[in-house]
C-alpha cells in the first residue's frame, strides 16, 4: 500500500573488529628523527621517559592508516544513526542535544581539567555547577543541589543513605525502617531503599489510576521513614492529592522524596517544596539536553531542603567572596554515591541548556510536552488494536500515556517486541515498553517531549499504524523483523554465556584463541 512512508535501509557492513584489522609498518603519521641541533639541546627524547614507565614490550595496538581509521569508524556510525532517528523513547526524557553543547565540553577548560588540581585553577568551573545549583533551586525550591549521583538510580540511593542518616542523627533509625513507595512509581526508588538497608511498602494502584489516600494511611505509622513517588507516573496520570499524601507522612515524622524523573511536563509549573517534599532529584542526561548514551555520561541531580542539608554527600560546591570553593567535610555527612563532583561535562551541557531556555522557554517545553502526547494520543487512539492504559480514565494525560497492543496480540500473535523489533526498518527508533512488571498488556510508552515537529510525530504514529497493518495482512515479516538493519534478529541463546562474550580484546583472544587476526595481532 502506497502510506507515504518512505523506503529505508540500514547500512550494512561485514565490519571487522579495529584490532583485527591492520598490517605491521602501518602508520597515520610519521615523525621524523630529532634534528641534530636539537637532540644536542634537549638530549634523547626517550631518556626524558622515566624507568619505571618504559614499557618492556610495544603496545598491543593495531597498526593502520588515517583513512583506514577514518573509513572504520564512519561505517560503525552508519550503522548506528542513534538519536539522528525519530525516538519518542518513553518513560526516559530523550531529546536531541545540541551541538554547541557538545562543542564547549570539548573545550580545555572542561576536557583537559581534573577535579584534584588547585581549587583556584577551577573557579571557571565551579561557576558552572554553582550556576546550576541556583536554577534547579527556582524550579523546585529546594535549598542544595549536588550532582554527584551517576543517574536517577544513584540520586534515589543518595536519598535512602540521607534517610538513614537523619533518623539515625535523631536516635530513630532502629524504629524507623519502612520506606513506601507505588506499584507505578520508578524501579529504583524501592531498589535502592532495600540496597540502603529498609523494608519497602509497595501501594498497588487503584481505579482512579493511583494507591488511594487511605491505602497509604493504612501503611504509615510511626516506624516509616519516607514515602518515595513520581508524579506524574508514566501512565501520565497527576496524582492530585499528593499535598495531602506528603501531609499524611510528615505527620508521622517521615522524610518525602519526589522522583522528577518525569519533569518534563511540570518544569516551571510544579514546585517540589511547594507540595512539601523534603528532596527530589531530576534526571541531567534527560530532561536538560543532555545526552544518556547508553546509560554511560549520567547524572541524577539531587537537591533538599536545608534541615537535610548536612546529611548530603560531599564535596559541595560554596560561593565565597571572590570565588567558590569546595567543602568536603562535616561529621554528618553521608558516604559519596560516587567520586568527586560528578560528571562534569553532563552539569555543563544542562547549565547551557537552561541558560538558553530561560524561565519562560522552560514552561513553553512543558506546555509543548503536554500538548504533543495528547495530540499523539487522539491519532494512535484511531489505530484499531490500541487501547490506552487505564482505558475508563478519559482525562488528559501529562507527558506520557502508556498503551496497550493487547488487542492485536489477541487477534493477530504479533506482540510489542514484534513491533518494537519492526519499528527500525522504517529507520525510527523502537519505542520503550514498559518497566517491569506489566500491568497493561503489551504496551508501549511514548513520550514526545517538546522537540519534536509534528511532521515527525505524524511520521512516527503512521509507522505505527503501518505494522499493525502488517501484522493483519502479513504478520511474519512483523515476527521475523527487523530485516533492513545492520544485524537482523539476534540469536539469544548465548547471550549470558561467558565463554563467548568479552569485553575486552585480550579477553576475545583468550577466549576465541588462534586464527589469522590473532596471529597478525601477535605481529
Amino acid at each position: 500500500m502506497n502510506n507515504g512512508l518512505r523506503k529505508y535501509h540500514a547500512a550494512v557492513w561485514d565490519e571487522p573488529l579495529v584490532m583485527e584489522m591492520g598490517a605491521p609498518g602501518r602508520r597515520g603519521m610519521l615523525f621524523p628523527d630529532a634534528e641534530p641541533e636539537l637532540e644536542s639541546l634537549a638530549g634523547d627524547a626517550g631518556g626524558l621517559v622515566p624507568e619505571g614507565m618504559r614499557r618492556e614490550k610495544a603496545a598491543d595496538l593495531p597498526e593502520l592508516s588515517e583513512p583506514e581509521v577514518l573509513r572504520h569508524y564512519l561505517h560503525l556510525s552508519q550503522e548506528t544513526l542513534g538519536m539522528m532517528g525519530i525516538s519518542l523513547f518513553g518513560t526516559c526524557t530523550m531529546k536531541y542535544n545540541p551541538r554547541i553543547a557538545e562543542s564547549i565540553t570539548r573545550l580545555p577548560f572542561v576536557a583537559d581539567t581534573h577535579p584534584d588540581q588547585d581549587i583556584e585553577t577551577l573557579q571557571g568551573t565551579l561557576e558552572v555547577i554553582h550556576g546550576l545549583d541556583e536554577m534547579l533551586r527556582d524550579l523546585t525550591g529546594m535549598d542544595r543541589f549536588v550532582f554527584q549521583p551517576g543517574g536517577g538510580a544513584d540520586a534515589a540511593f543518595l536519598h535512602a543513605t540521607v534517610t538513614r542518616a537523619y533518623h539515625q542523627a535523631a536516635g530513630a533509625l532502629s524504629q524507623r525502617r519502612k520506606i513506601i513507595t507505588t506499584a507505578q512509581a520508578h524501579p529504583c526508588n524501592p531498589a535502592t531503599a532495600a540496597a540502603a538497608g529498609f523494608d519497602v511498602i509497595t501501594l498497588p494502584l487503584e481505579s482512579e489510576g493511583y494507591a488511594s489516600v487511605e491505602a497509604l494511611r493504612s501503611v504509615v505509622s510511626e516506624r516509616t521513614a519516607a514515602l518515595m513517588v513520581n508524579n506524574p507516573d508514566d501512565i501520565g496520570i497527576y496524582n492530585p492529592h499528593i499535598e495531602e499524601w506528603v501531609d499524611i507522612v510528615h505527620e508521622a515524622g517521615g522524610l518525602c522524596f519526589y522522583d522528577h524523573a518525569n519533569f518534563n511536563g511540570v518544569m516551571g509549573r510544579v514546585r517540589a517544596r511547594e507540595l512539601g517534599f523534603d528532596a527530589c532529584m531530576m534526571m541531567l542526561h534527560k530532561t536538560f539536553g543532555a545526552p544518556k548514551a547508553g546509560g554511560g555520561p549520567a547524572v541524577g541531580a539531587y537537591g533538599c531542603v536545608s534541615e537535610l542539608a548536612p546529611y548530603l554527600t560531599t564535596p559541595v560546591v560554596v560561593k565565597k567572596e571572590g570565588g567558590y570553593t569546595v567543602e568536603s567535610s562535616g561529621a554528618a555527612r553521608t558516604t559519596q554515591v560516587r567520586e568527586y563532583l560528578g560528571n562534569i561535562p553532563v552539569i555543563v551541557k544542562a547549565y547551557s541548556w537552561l541558560r538558553a531556555m530561560g524561565a519562560e522557554g522552560v514552561k513553553e517545553a512543558a506546555d509543548l510536552s503536554l500538548l504533543a502526547n495528547n495530540y499523539m494520543e487522539t491519532r494512535l487512539l484511531e489505530i484499531p488494536g490500541i487501547t490506552k492504559g487505564l482505558p475508563h480514565l478519559d482525562e488528559y494525560r501529562m507527558e506520557m500515556t502508556r498503551y496497550s497492543l493487547g488487542e492485536l496480540t489477541e487477534e493477530t500473535g504479533v506482540t510489542t517486541v514484534d513491533v518494537q523489533n519492526r519499528m527500525v526498518d522504517y529507520g525510527v527508533d523502537a519505542y520503550w515498553m514498559s518497566h517491569e512488571p506489566w500491568f497493561i498488556p503489551e504496551p508501549f510508552t511514548p513520550e514526545a517531549g517538546e522537540m519534536w515537529s509534528i511532521e515527525d510525530l505524524d511520521y512516527w504514529i503512521d509507522v505505527i499504524a503501518a505494522i499493525c497493518d502488517e501484522a493483519r495482512t502479513n504478520p511474519e515479516i512483523v515476527k521475523t523483523a527487523p530485516h533492513n538493519q545492520p544485524i537482523h534478529r539476534l540469536e539469544g541463546s548465548g547471550l549470558d554465556d561467558p565463554e563467548r562474550w568479552a569485553t575486552t580484546w585480550r579477553a576475545y583472544r583468550r577466549k576465541h584463541g588462534s586464527g589469522a587476526a590473532a596471529a597478525a595481532s601477535e605481529g
